[in-house]
């Protein structure tokens, strides 16, 4: 279940319903699917073969063409990060800095884990959204934001998205922005 780090204050926020209300609050979307669902093979499994890709996209494609048909999004995909990812380190450095998009942000989370830090309100600050398998996440378009992996460092997702090519990171440079 997703848990939140308010930055500013160091407080916490836990159990589905503080989270979803918080969340709201800050006009971020979330949600929580049936992560048991999936095949126990595939529960801890962070190298995939695309067939495997295709079967959790199967196993929650009732929930994805419903969260898409809510919300405009067209297409889809699965991303997997671990340590057995080529050019890991690259690609966190990419995702590891604060930046908007023109559309949504959203994550699935279907095994291990990962967090977004996004910018709230101005009486909120900043905040991270730590989450877990079947957490659902969309950070809304010109959110400032950033994803990377917790300390184990695996993570699977369902990734949707209202442009066909997928998002395009725009730098957000915030010299209130604190990484720790």
């Amino acid at each position: 279940m997703a848990e939140i780090r308010i930055r500013n204050t160091d407080e916490r926020i836990s159990g589905e319903e503080n989270v979803r209300a918080f969340l709201n609050s800050q006009e971020v979307l979330y949600e929580h699917w049936d992560a048991s669902k999936l095949p126990q093979e595939l529960q801890h499994k962070f190298a995939l073969s695309d067939d495997e890709k295709n079967q959790i996209l199967s196993t929650f494609d009732e929930e994805i063409r419903d969260l898409a048909a809510r919300r405009g999004y067209r297409t889809w995909d699965i991303v997997a990060l671990s340590e057995a990812t080529p050019n890991l380190e690259e690609l966190l450095k990419k995702f590891e800095s604060v930046h908007t998009h023109t559309e949504d942000e959203v994550r699935a989370i279907t095994a291990g884990r990962g967090i977004f830090i996004i910018k709230g309100t101005e009486d909120v600050g900043y905040f991270d959204v730590e989450l877990e398998a079947g957490d659902v996440i969309s950070v809304p378009e010109h959110k400032p934001h950033f994803f990377t992996l917790m300390e184990n460092r695996q993570i699977v997702a369902v990734r949707l998205f209202i442009e066909t090519e997928g998002w395009i990171a725009h730098p957000y440079e915030d010299p209130a922005f604190q990484k720790a």
